[in-house]
């Protein structure tokens, strides 16, 4: 598990989120959750906070955000990965109240944290799985993000999953190889993962190729974006799969296979790609890289 995330300077982080609802917002809707998060911040019943949280749309709209470039410079200065530029404006404003009761005592904060993600409907369930890496005690938060995996709901599990850096950050190997998986499954991106390359292992890239041989006897097509992982441990076996790959029909998939074949540390990927020049020049000349894949993949 690569527990790295930076300290979070949570005051900064506040005062940031509220220049950009006050960029944002009409005075009236500006006013509300401003005199709102100093109410929760000062104290209040529990009660009050679920119904403030609830309520952030009917005050704020839910216009996409679309951070500026400065702005999405902030938020990676913030928090490295942070990327709130494609939530939207009532996301960020429920993000802000529950910044403002993360002066209570530890227990007491997740005790409401839980609460609130068990009461919540689905708009609101991924305001909260979007904020999980800028909350506090993120530690104590890996089983709520495991339950948001879970989800049967794309959108929820989507909010975990993709463009959010907690997973990799926080997520054992297990957690961390059933993100991946999944993602397969529901077809969401590989690309939009934070951390795909970093997390990448031995274990995933079996479990992967395992899923691709289900697929391939089911007659099924096979993302080009699932080998990503696969290449830095890709040898024996693997190799023939990559092969298989690479003679595809698909120039999508020949690009992956040329990319997994080098990453991989075998002279039997080397080999491989020995035999295909043209393939890899082309590659090479496109600057193809998995992004490019995992863009054009999923525009089918």
């Amino acid at each position: 598990m690569a527990n790295s995330q930076q300290q979070i300077n949570f005051s900064t982080l506040r005062s940031t989120i509220h220049t950009w609802l006050e960029n944002r917002l009409s005075s009236e809707a500006l006013t509300w959750i401003t005199e709102t998060s100093e109410k929760l911040e000062m104290g209040t019943e529990d009660w009050e906070f679920f119904a403030s949280f609830s309520g952030v749309p009917q005050k704020t709209g839910k216009e996409l955000l679309e951070l500026s470039e400065q702005e999405g410079k902030q938020a990676e200065n913030l928090r490295r990965g942070w990327q709130p530029e494609h939530w939207s404006v009532d996301q960020l404003g429920r993000t802000y109240l529950v910044l403002s009761i993360a002066n209570k005592g530890k227990d007491d904060f997740l005790d409401i944290l839980e609460k609130t993600f068990i009461s919540s409907d689905m708009n609101e369930a991924i305001a909260l799985y979007q904020s999980l890496p800028v909350l506090p005690h993120p530690e104590d938060l890996t089983k709520r993000a495991a339950e948001g995996i879970r989800s049967n709901i794309t959108s929820v599990f989507n909010a975990v999953a993709l463009r959010n850096p907690y997973p990799a950050d926080f997520m054992d190997d297990g957690a961390w190889n059933q993100v991946v998986l999944k993602a397969l499954f529901v077809e969401s991106p590989l690309y939009l993962i934070d951390g795909i390359d970093r997390r990448a292992n031995e274990k995933l890239a079996g479990m992967l190729a395992d899923y691709a041989h289900e697929r391939w006897a089911a007659d099924r097509s096979v993302s080009p974006e699932l080998w990503r992982p696969v290449g830095p441990f890709a040898k024996g076996d693997t190799i023939d799969d990559l092969k298989k790959v690479l003679t595809h029909d698909d120039e999508l998939q020949q690009q992956a296979a040329v990319l997994a074949l080098s990453a991989s540390p075998s002279d039997q990927a080397q080999a491989l790609l020995d035999e295909h020049p043209e393939t890899v020049d082309k590659v090479k000349e496109a600057g193809i890289d998995w992004n490019t894949i995992g863009v054009r993949f999923n525009k089918k």
